[in-house]
């Protein structure tokens, strides 16, 4: 089938999440001297955020949190590990992390090069994203991402979070885009890949870490440079 349009997910998928995230966290154990708090072994405490905010990030998308609640707690039960019961320092270290992680510019293996590949094929390409606006807007301007994205959906500006129908709706809509000439391309099963057969929409699953496919995606790759084969 001809595609036209193609929708990314950002984070996991091209940006490189976990990775710019464990900077902002290492610039945050110095900035607020963790160490001397009790916070000795860094990986062991980036392992725990990463646990709190998975966990956190599910329960958001499912409607159980709210947005504010989801930014600052995942911090304060990191620290709650280590007998740090802080709220007002979990609100501090959670704003500057937020301020600081849109500056990491870590993306992908191949991730300009495939964009490159697909731009020069007159491809169509969007975003749709989960990530908090401003935060998102930012990762995407300082990692160079911006020109070759026409469009920009997230869940904020839908009112609605992946794999809910309404926000592929929204964006279909918005990038002026048929179903049938339209595909997601993202890591997340239960968001992207799922969110796309709600709607009816073909899926690319970028399987980064190479788990077992537990949502049938229309294809499957590890690395981005197999998207040569498909479009």
């Amino acid at each position: 089938m001809p595609y036209k349009d193609l929708f990314f997910d950002l984070d996991h998928t091209i940006w490189d999440f976990e990775l710019n995230s464990k900077e902002t966290l290492w610039d945050l154990h110095l900035k607020y001297e963790l160490e001397a708090k009790g916070i000795k072994d860094f990986d062991v405490f980036y392992n725990s955020y990463s646990a709190h905010n998975h966990r956190l990030w599910d329960r958001y998308t499912k409607g159980f949190i709210k947005q504010e609640e989801l930014r600052w707690k995942r911090i304060y039960l990191s620290l709650l590990d280590y007998k740090i019961a802080d709220e007002a320092l979990s609100k501090e270290m959670s704003s500057d992390y937020l301020a600081i992680l849109p500056n990491k510019k870590n993306l992908f293996p191949y991730t300009i090069e495939i964009l490159e590949y697909l731009k020069s094929k007159q491809y169509k390409m969007h975003l749709i994203t989960n990530g908090f606006e401003s935060v998102q807007f930012k990762k995407i301007e300082n990692s160079n991402l911006a020109p070759y994205f026409i469009e920009v959906i997230t869940s904020e500006a839908s009112n609605s979070l992946k794999p809910q129908v309404a926000i592929f709706e929204y964006a279909l809509a918005k990038s002026n885009a048929s179903l049938e000439s339209s595909i997601m391309i993202g890591d997340n099963e239960s968001a992207d890949i799922q969110g796309a057969i709600n709607v009816g929409m073909d899926s690319i699953f970028v399987n980064h870490l190479q788990v077992k496919p537990t949502v049938p995606a229309t294809y499957t790759i590890t690395h981005l440079k197999e998207l040569e084969s498909i479009l």
